[in-house]
């Protein structure tokens, strides 16, 4: 099950917009199919995947702990 959030452009913008906060995110390309997905601290999620992935697209879910975005990914 993917997450029923809308598709943000992967940006640095969009990375700055990020909370600090744990939470689980979706990486998608340009058609919006899922790449991948994670759980960790959002903000580093994000910036690792802008320089180093291929994902052009991203989505995230706020969690209120690590363990709670681990949780999360396993319900994916």
């Amino acid at each position: 099950m993917a997450l029923r959030k809308r598709w943000r452009s992967l940006e640095r913008k969009t990375v700055g917009a990020a909370p600090d906060a744990y939470g689980v995110v979706e990486f998608g390309d340009d058609d919006g199919d899922v790449l991948r997905a994670a759980a960790g601290f959002l903000p580093d999620e994000l910036r690792e995947e802008l320089s180093y992935g291929d994902a052009t697209k991203v989505r995230w879910k706020r969690a209120q702990s690590a363990d709670h975005a681990e949780r999360l990914l396993a319900d994916l």
